[in-house]
């Protein structure tokens, strides 16, 4: 296995963040228009009722030096996005964009200052939380055959692992609108995306109009947490899938992607540290 050597980060100042990310929104509004994709859209007779795949994660934890009213505020962004995505149909040959569907996150829409990363810190920005929503979407995508076209791993590990369930680095990153979450149907089945925010979980679904033959299982392979010349530490390791048929027999192991991460704590640290258990 080959270690991989990250360069220390550059902190950019607001005003070359903001110029940059103005290019990037308008490229990728001309690769909408231009790009020949068939996106997906909400319908209201899909016939897709088998449930194929579904995760749930809690709407608020106790983060170290992260206000709980940005959590509470992520909620409400949470709402509001769901009801854009909840009841999207993606019928065969049809992609599905996170961005597209949801729009650009503003005031006027009701959304609230959430928690964001900025240069690797946690700040607070309008809109901000809603990659609990791409993190959901993407695990729940890779436990189906749907191909998952574009997706961002996140560049920073935040916090440390307590309490967590999935392998490090099974979540998507988002960014208005250029880093998006991208997902197209190669199968001949329509799938229809069920979202919701319950009291305590973001609860999202995806069903079928015909039963889903196969069963995934998401694992991680050369994990190592390395120290960086510049004096931090960096986080690695692969995702890698079993497929298994309708009777248990594995028939196949694919790659999915690999994680590269900035750690912004001390490993050597307890993981308690960081983190407790939900609220």
């Amino acid at each position: 296995m080959k270690l991989a050597i990250t360069p220390e980060p550059v902190l950019r100042g607001g005003l070359r963040l903001k110029l940059g990310a103005w290019r990037l929104q308008i490229y990728r509004q001309i690769l909408w228009l231009t790009s020949g994709l068939h996106f997906a859209r909400k319908r209201l007779d899909s016939g897709c009722h088998h449930l194929c795949a579904a995760h749930r994660t809690p709407l608020l934890r106790r983060l170290k030096d992260v206000e709980m009213d940005l959590q509470r505020s992520k909620v409400t962004n949470l709402r509001l996005a769901a009801a854009k995505l909840d009841g999207v149909v993606l019928l065969p040959g049809e992609t599905l964009s996170f961005w597209k569907m949801v729009g650009r996150p503003t005031r006027r829409k009701g959304y609230r200052e959430g928690m964001v990363l900025r240069n690797g810190r946690v700040a607070s920005g309008v809109g901000g939380g809603l990659c609990q929503m791409t993190n959901l979407l993407y695990w729940m995508t890779l436990h189906t055959p749907l191909t998952i076209t574009e997706r961002h791993r996140h560049g920073y590990d935040v916090f440390p692992d307590a309490d967590r369930t999935q392998p490090f680095g099974s979540g998507a990153t988002c960014f208005y609108n250029y880093l998006d979450l991208m997902i197209r149907n190669d199968t001949a089945q329509n799938w229809r995306l069920s979202l919701r925010v319950a009291d305590t979980h973001l609860e999202g679904a995806w069903y079928s109009n015909l039963p889903q033959l196969c069963r995934y299982e998401v694992y991680e392979k050369e994990h190592y947490i390395q120290g960086e010349y510049w004096g931090g530490y960096t986080r690695h390791n692969s995702l890698f899938r079993r497929v298994f048929d309708g009777g248990g027999n594995q028939i196949g192991d694919e790659f999915v992607t690999e994680n590269h991460a900035i750690m912004m704590y001390n490993p050597m640290l307890p993981e308690d540290a960081g983190t407790a258990s939900p609220s």
